[in-house]
């Protein structure tokens, strides 16, 4: 799905829907036709917010994300199921009667505001191997703290053409070059890092595959294909890197120092097909089997003695009646968000190549952490790091409790993408 293709709405089309600011009355609840769900400040619950729209799409109601507007509030048709659901989730609606929603329309013109529908339930699943904790994903955990369903696929589904039946895919801090993060460097003998390696040479056998890294290629290149042919993919950490590393190293062995520690190929990084990837070029393998690190692509080079302090990155503003997609997936109550470590926590802006667009980054730094671009006819969105609310994650760590923080900033841009492809696309005039 193409930016171009989303709709933009007018007054006619009844998407552009505007919350009454406080100089105007709002509706009473017993004359209430909508609901308002702020999204600013005025919100107790705003993770569990976008889970209240999401369920009431899956009910067959219709609503609208109002684009710029409170931070993104989200327009529900009222109903009983509504008014229970919000009371037990715990957010915050405000009701709009038709009168005021009238008044509202005549303002949408003049700002840099849209209302986009909201009316199919996208099909959820997220990458994952089945000894994999629900807490050491970042997602799973929004997930589940929001009600979003979703299902769980890994290797075999993805061989096995699973994805057809799912909209949006998510990948967390997988490795797709086969080298388990090179966790062995740090954590060498752990009974997990074994089980691990076990459970994946086990799967690629089964399946086929005469080692874990061809298995991981191989998913990678399905997971591609489900972007070709119109998935929405979103991936953090590791898996952004090392996704577009699988993508590119077809037909080379780019994990051989870490298999059996013969060096690598020297000019490994020159022979690599950067067509094939989705966001990077030119990217730099790194050839030592014993530094936790894949490649130049990222900033901040966590695993080396190259790592970069954290600091904080902004979110870019867009126009939301010219660029919807890349509107929708800011939308938040805060611009400027503290950073957080992950295996990947960002991405040089060199290696990007000229048709990814930026969606945050760090101002005056030579890396950037959100970014959002297409392929076919399905778009995909890397955030860097592990857990917006765990700045220092190390193994083992805590896991994190969202009932702490249901106001993350970090999360909500999670969720930004989990909804959007509930957006109507705009019909095509040419």
């Amino acid at each position: 799905m193409r930016r171009r293709d989303f709709v933009r709405t007018g007054i006619a089309a009844s998407a552009g829907l505007f919350l009454p600011r406080r100089s105007w009355i709002l509706g009473s609840a017993a004359r209430a036709t909508s609901y308002v769900i702020p999204m600013d400040d005025a919100q107790d619950e705003h993770l569990k917010a976008y889970g209240l729209a999401f369920r009431a799409l899956e009910r067959g109601e219709r609503g609208e994300w109002l684009l710029n507007y409170r931070n993104g509030a989200f327009l529900l048709p009222a109903s009983d199921a509504l008014q229970r659901d919000a009371a037990l989730a715990g957010v915050t609606m405000e009701p709009v009667d038709d009168a005021t929603v009238v008044a509202i329309k005549g303002e949408i013109q003049a700002s840099n505001m849209d209302a986009i529908p909201l009316e199919k339930v996208p099909k959820v699943a997220v990458y994952a191997p089945p000894d994999a904790a629900p807490w050491d994903d970042a997602v799973t955990m929004v997930l589940n703290y929001a009600g979003i369903h979703f299902q769980r696929v890994w290797d075999p589904e993805v061989i096995a053409n699973g994805l057809d039946k799912f909209d949006w895919l998510h990948l967390h801090h997988e490795d797709f070059t086969g080298q388990y993060s090179k966790f062995a460097i740090t954590s060498a003998g752990a009974p997990w890092l074994q089980a691990m390696m076990q459970l994946h040479q086990s799967t690629a056998a089964r399946l086929g595959f005469a080692n874990v890294p061809d298995l991981k290629r191989a998913v990678a290149q399905r997971i591609a294909a489900f972007v070709e042919r119109g998935g929405f993919l979103f991936a953090m950490c590791t898996a952004t890197e090392t996704l577009d590393l699988a993508l590119a190293s077809e037909g080379l062995d780019i994990a051989a120092a870490y298999a059996d520690g013969t060096p690598m190929d020297p000019l490994a990084s020159s022979k690599m097909h950067w067509d094939k990837a989705l966001a990077f070029r030119d990217a730099q393998l790194e050839l030592s089997p014993s530094l936790a690190a894949f490649s130049d692509i990222d900033g901040h080079q966590v695993n080396t003695s190259e790592r970069q302090p954290l600091g904080a990155f902004d979110l870019f503003n867009f126009s939301a009646k010219i660029d919807p997609v890349a509107t929708m997936l800011v939308q938040n109550q805060r611009q400027v968000i503290p950073d957080f470590y992950g295996l990947t926590t960002s991405f040089r802006r060199s290696r990007l190549k000229a048709d990814v667009v930026v969606l945050a980054d760090e101002p005056g730094a030579p890396w950037v952490k959100y970014i959002h671009g297409e392929r076919g006819k399905g778009t995909w969105t890397f955030f860097g790091g592990h857990d917006p609310e765990d700045p220092q994650h190390a193994i083992g760590n805590a896991p994190t409790d969202l009932s702490l923080h249901p106001h993350s900033p970090g999360y909500r841009l999670l969720l930004n993408n989990v909804l959007f492809p509930a957006a109507k696309k705009r019909e095509l005039k040419t």
